[in-house]
């Protein structure tokens, strides 16, 4: 079989983790690095993706230790400087905020008012280097902590060793991100394959993937502030059962199930 268009895709996540959760393993034990240690080139940087904005993850207002925070609605050009914190081994293995398994190899962040997932670059203001991390998780509830970073980004800002450094964190602006943060995870019956800025792009991949699966495959167009997009989807679909039998055809020709979308 010919291999299909190179995409990448959202991943479904459909979990949730409290902030109780979260917020109670910080007073269980210390966290720490990992036995394995790795070094800084070995950190990549996270790749930005139009991924959905969900309910899960996005709750707000919500309240964390007597504080009430607000999830950023108009977050395009956000940067900030502040103290990062970083944390590892305590949460390794742990659902993130939006139901992710937080892997402290990876570049991930929490933050506190950042939609989720975004993405962000973080400078090292001190040393001048910089990641890309997906913010993914909630969090430091500390007054002076503005983003908690992953281990391996921690690594690749050269502070783990310290613990902390003052850091300016400037979100990636992306095209073609779907905010759906107010519709209910039930109504979901389409699945998002791919975006595009070429329309017979997006149609090839129309074509191919319409002989693959046992649902409707359409091209729709979203308009963005850099131009239009046409974003690919499958659906709607009759019910779950439907909806998990072609992610499991995707997954059989080495496609990664998108995310579900309204």
């Amino acid at each position: 079989m010919r291999a299909p268009l190179a995409l990448t895709f959202a991943l479904a996540l459909l979990a949730s983790c409290s902030l109780t959760e979260r917020d109670s393993r910080y007073a269980q034990q210390q966290d720490a690095a990992p036995p394995r240690p790795i070094a800084a080139h070995e950190v990549l940087d996270a790749v930005p993706r139009p991924d959905p904005l969900l309910a899960v993850g996005n709750t707000s207002p919500y309240t964390v230790n007597g504080v009430t925070y607000e999830v950023l609605e108009n977050h395009r050009g956000y940067s900030e400087e502040g103290i990062a914190s970083w944390y590892g081994t305590k949460f390794n293995g742990y659902e993130t905020s939006n139901g992710e398994i937080f892997d402290l190899y990876q570049p991930s962040a929490a933050h506190k008012t950042l939609p989720i997932p975004s993405y962000a670059r973080v400078t090292n203001i001190e040393n001048g280097a910089s990641v890309v991390v997906r913010v993914n998780d909630r969090g430091p509830f500390h007054a002076d902590r503005l983003i908690d970073l992953s281990y391996a980004a921690a690594v690749k800002l050269g502070f783990m060793e310290q613990g902390t450094a003052r850091v300016r964190v400037e979100l990636i602006d992306l095209d073609g991100v779907d905010d759906r943060r107010r519709v209910p995870l039930g109504s979901y019956r389409f699945l998002q394959v791919g975006a595009f800025g070429s329309q017979s792009s997006a149609q090839r991949l129309q074509v191919e993937l319409q002989a693959l699966v046992a649902a409707p495959v359409a091209v729709s167009p979203v308009d963005t502030v850099t131009g239009r997009l046409y974003r690919v989807r499958i659906g709607p679909m009759q019910d779950v059962a439907q909806m998990e039998t072609v992610q499991q055809t995707l997954r059989n020709i080495g496609y990664e199930p998108g995310q579900p979308l309204p």
